[in-house]
């Protein structure tokens, strides 16, 4: 407890530095604009500015885009509560008692009660992160080759069949995207593989390209044709909650905060997961189940701690293990990778001075976020009024701009074009593009440790079940596979199928 103590201690002397207050001042601001607008993403916002972060200090880089992140699923629920208009997919379940309350003219304590809420679980989750991650990173060290293997299977498994019904697609797109992350050089031959003759391709597919095109790019064309009207429900005329309110609201928290928390760590779930369990939580908790979706400050109080909760200890799996558990993740572990660092079991020790100002950082920011969303709240709604004909345009500026700027090249703006395509037409066929970037993102760590996992083994591919750890982790991917694609299968059995004659 004294090393963590200690640890923090120094942490707070690099996150507490001008540049990296202010570097953290900028994530949060821009993570609030980020959540307030419905239509963009932090995933969208931090591909844009993942270029960047190659001019950046490693700490400083990581930090913004921290900030961003959170500070998105924050603001979420302000336009959730005021316009039944979620700004994060994570708030959607916000708007099923936060509009009605907005209705009944008590926007402010749904405001207010959200905001507390969201800075108590951030508090309490960054504190979780703080006292698992050193124990986790020790366990971590004992693995090798054939743990990280299997691990990064499970890791992919769980991202696409839990954050998706349609299991089969998303474990589709998963596996292109490890097929493109084997575009360039084989690196144990030194041989081209798939470049199709491009010399740009020899090093791999240009990752900022390809996330900016897939996300950021992608999700504007869509929203271009996107047709949607925007109602403010009513003016927030005070902020502070009655006693009352307060009294049906602290238990929630804590419960929302401790659910969060856990399911947080866990890849493939996250705050979209941990905010709908919050609220059925409640639901069934409560005396009276009627009240809610008719304005029970229980549904917003328990699912924003949730989703907040869920949001920090997202950050455990990357931090530690070096596998990001989902696409906000893969970015941030890409910009370390950008930074030459290597996320993973060795990060606290060779790079403490990151890793414990990033979490002290979080502590920070997390306090930062409380003054943005509370005070300026109505200067955040009155951004809602603005076009989106406006905003999109600089939007693209600044990611071709970003894109050129990783290797001077034009060549890197046309690839982001055509992966845009792409990522357009998966999203007409509602493809989530994450497991892809996933697999992009981790193809080289399964192949460099699969191939390490053979040559110790000899070439025997049994090495993976007669490994304890190994084996267990592989059986947890096939039944996550099993559990969340069975129902679709079963519902296409029973349906039926026509066979042409």
């Amino acid at each position: 407890m004294m090393d963590i103590l200690h640890n923090l201690s120094g942490g707070f002397g690099v996150a507490l530095t001008l540049e990296n207050m202010i570097y953290c001042l900028i994530g949060a601001a821009l993570g609030t604009l980020v959540g307030v607008l419905p239509g963009l993403s932090p995933v969208t916002t931090i591909a844009m500015l993942l270029p960047l972060t190659f001019k950046m200090p490693a700490v400083a880089s990581l930090i913004m885009l921290t900030g961003i992140y959170y500070g998105a699923h924050h603001a979420g629920s302000t336009t959730a509560i005021m316009m039944n208009m979620p700004g994060e997919p994570t708030s959607v379940v916000i708007c099923i008692d936060g509009h009605p309350m907005a209705k009944q003219g008590r926007a402010g304590p749904a405001l207010c009660v959200s905001a507390l809420g969201s800075f108590f679980a951030g508090c309490v989750s960054v504190a979780v992160i703080a006292l698992f991650s050193p124990p986790l990173a020790v366990i971590a060290q004992s693995f090798g080759p054939v743990e990280y293997a299997s691990m990064i299977v499970l890791a992919l498994v769980a991202v696409s069949v839990i954050t998706s019904e349609a299991a089969v697609t998303t474990i589709s797109m998963a596996v292109l995207g490890l097929l493109l992350g084997t575009v360039g050089t084989d690196i144990s031959t030194g041989l081209m593989r798939f470049t199709l003759g491009f010399h740009q391709f020899d090093e791999g597919l240009n990752f900022v390209a390809v996330a900016v095109g897939l996300f950021a790019l992608a999700q504007i064309t869509f929203n271009l044709g996107a047709k949607t009207t925007r109602v403010i429900a009513t003016k927030v005329t005070g902020l502070i909650p009655t006693r009352e309110d307060l009294k049906a609201a602290w238990g929630p928290i804590w419960r929302g905060t401790a659910l969060g928390s856990a399911i947080g760590i866990f890849p493939g779930t996250g705050p979209l997961i941990a905010s709908f369990a919050s609220y059925s939580m409640e639901r069934r908790l409560a005396k009276d189940p009627s009240r809610f979706g008719k304005g029970a400050i229980e549904g917003v109080a328990g699912p924003e701690a949730s989703n907040n909760a869920a949001t920090f200890t997202h950050f455990i799996p990357m931090l530690t293990l070096g596998i990001p558990a989902g696409a906000p993740m893969a970015l941030m572990l890409a910009a370390l990778m950008i930074q030459g660092i290597t996320a993973g079991p060795q990060l606290m020790t060779q790079h403490a001075d990151l890793f414990w100002g990033v979490i002290a950082s979080m502590f920070v920011g997390n306090a930062m976020l409380l003054v943005l969303n509370l005070p300026l709240v109505g200067i955040w709604i009155r951004l809602l009024a603005v076009p989106y004909r406006f905003l999109y345009p600089v939007v693209l500026v600044c990611c071709c701009i970003g894109v050129y700027s990783v290797n001077n090249s034009a060549f890197d703006v046309l690839f982001a074009a055509v992966v845009c395509l792409i990522g357009f037409l998966f999203v007409q066929l509602e493809c989530s593009p994450a497991p892809l970037i996933l697999g992009l993102i981790l193809e080289p760590m399964l192949e460099e440790n699969f191939r390490r996992a053979l040559l110790i083994s000899r070439g025997d591919a049994w090495v993976f079940v007669e490994r304890p750890i190994s084996l267990a982790i592989l059986i947890s991917a096939v039944a996550l596979t099993v559990v969340f694609c069975a129902p679709a299968l079963r519902r296409k059995a029973t349906q039926g199928v026509d066979v042409p004659l």
